[in-house]
């Protein structure tokens, strides 16, 4: 399995080759996808900004995300996932963006949604409305091992996405 160095390496060479820049929207990693990606020589030609929203204040001041949409769904749900990658990609310059929010533990768990439980959005610019992707991952591990198999997961579908015809 590669790691989050090489992944970000190979999706920044995937950017360069469409010409796109990356926005990201970061909750439970708390800026590890970001630093990773930023530990690359140059990564300034493809990564636009990122956004650590990691409390729900951050996610309404910063991304715009719906209150209602929160307390609606919860934070870690697969419509706020949305909300946070639509709304990176509208506040960049970026072409797509990656959004993640889940529990990373060892609390803040339930029997709905348990430690490990995270939700990941990516989106695409394209003429109209933004292609929106969303997916729930459930993972096991400590915390840190949580925030990297997440920081390593939405690396990879940004990846699968940037090099696939949309």
């Amino acid at each position: 399995m590669p790691t989050m160095l090489e992944l970000s390496a190979s999706l920044g060479q995937a950017l360069q080759a469409r010409g796109w820049q990356l926005a990201l929207a970061e909750s439970c990693t708390g800026g590890l996808i970001a630093q990773s990606i930023t530990a690359i020589a140059g990564s300034s030609a493809w990564f636009d900004r990122g956004f650590v929203t990691y409390s729900n204040a951050a996610k309404i001041d910063m991304l715009s995300v719906p209150t209602e949409l929160i307390d609606e769904h919860g934070a870690v749900s697969e419509a706020v996932a949305q909300a946070m990658a639509v709304s990176a990609l509208e506040h960049s310059l970026a072409n797509i963006s990656g959004a993640v929010t889940g529990i990373a533990g060892p609390g803040g768990g339930s029997a709905y949604k348990p430690v490990g439980m995270v939700c990941f959005a990516w989106a695409i610019r394209q003429p109209g409305p933004p292609h929106v992707l969303v997916h729930t991952r459930y993972f096991t591990g400590d915390r840190q091992q949580i925030r990297e198999q997440a920081a390593s997961y939405l690396l990879t579908a940004l990846l699968r996405s940037v090099t696939s015809e949309v």
